[in-house]
């Protein structure tokens, strides 16, 4: 995995202000887990109302928690005063999500100036002992957009 310089020394309070303000992010109720240049971690917990039959994750949500992360892990390489946003995404489910939590984990594949390439993986783990279950990837393609006026 390459190793990514970023260019914005406060990028851990940029992605997380950014991304905790945005009404869909405090909807799901997620929290960030690790955040490094080119890579960031989004915990979900377990919560009645993201799941349909007998508790499983509702797949749309893990299609979001892939999203959050892969455009977080993005915007841990954008300048000052920038911000990105989805152009576009695949998600492929590979198995069922159930468990306490969720662990989306997006990664930068090619940064760009004006486009970025990431990727995710969303993990289901049943509780704290258990092993993680890949039950989701996705593919994203995201836009970098100066904020005006910054």
């Amino acid at each position: 995995m390459p190793t990514w310089q970023a260019s914005n020394p406060h990028f851990e309070q940029a992605v997380t202000a950014a991304v905790l303000s945005m009404p869909a992010a405090q909807h799901l109720g997620f929290g960030f887990g690790a955040l490094a240049p080119g890579a960031a971690e989004i915990v979900q917990p377990h919560r009645q109302e993201l799941t349909q039959h007998d508790g499983y994750f509702q797949g749309g949500v893990l299609g979001s928690l892939a999203d959050f992360a892969a455009g977080s892990a993005a915007g841990t390489l954008l300048q000052p005063g920038w911000v990105n946003m989805t152009i576009d995404y695949t998600v492929k489910i590979l198995a069922p999500a159930k468990g306490s939590k969720v662990v989306a984990r997006g990664r930068v594949i090619k940064p760009g100036a004006l486009i970025t390439i990431a990727a995710a993986e969303v993990f289901s783990i049943e509780s704290e002992n258990d092993d993680e279950i890949l039950c989701a990837t996705a593919l994203v393609t995201m836009r970098n957009v100066k904020i005006p006026g910054a």
